[in-house]
């Protein structure tokens, strides 16, 4: 079960996605006030840097938290998070709320030296997101976590509204993409 708040986090977070939400921002507007946060990920998007301000001013208006993925200058602008991509460090982006994903060991001790706040262990289950590959199972999932330092870890991958019910008591959040439509 994934616990409600930990450390002022929310517990619930959409991670776009340019393929099957190419227009994220309705619904980011039906998230629930104060209790999501969003990973902004639309890295092709011929505007990226005015759709993430109107990503942006929804998430202030509903006490969403923001967080971009791998582009440390655009997080400053806007005032958000900084998202690792497998823990890799990005230049800059030092300061504020971090997150990484990783999807084994190797990563998980990436994001581990990288000093994240949140870590995005995946994939808990199959997922649409990477037909076909291995994913973790929770008991998988849970041995990558016990690695997360003093990182919250969070489960990734597969996400839906009866699978987050199987998720271990460590959990500190999910994200996911569908389980929002």
């Amino acid at each position: 079960m994934v616990k409600r708040r930990r450390a002022g986090l929310p517990p619930l977070w959409f991670f776009t996605d340019e393929y099957r939400t190419p227009d994220p921002l309705p619904i980011i507007k039906r998230l629930p006030v104060g209790l999501c946060g969003v990973v902004f990920r639309h890295d092709s998007h011929p505007d990226r840097a005015r759709l993430a301000c109107a990503v942006a001013r929804i998430c202030r208006a509903r006490r969403l938290v923001l967080i971009i993925a791998g582009d440390a200058r655009l997080a400053a602008a806007l005032g958000a998070g900084l998202h690792l991509r497998g823990g890799t460090p990005a230049k800059g982006g030092k300061r504020g709320l971090r997150s990484a994903s990783a999807h084994d060991a190797a990563q998980l001790a990436k994001a581990r030296l990288a000093g994240v706040d949140l870590v995005f262990i995946s994939p808990v289950f199959p997922t649409a997101s990477h037909p076909g590959a291995h994913w973790l199972g929770v008991l998988g999932w849970l041995k990558l976590a016990r690695q997360a330092g003093r990182a919250k870890p969070c489960g990734l991958g597969g996400i839906t509204g009866q699978r987050v019910r199987v998720l271990p008591p460590r959990c500190a959040g999910a994200g996911a993409i569908e389980a929002f439509f």
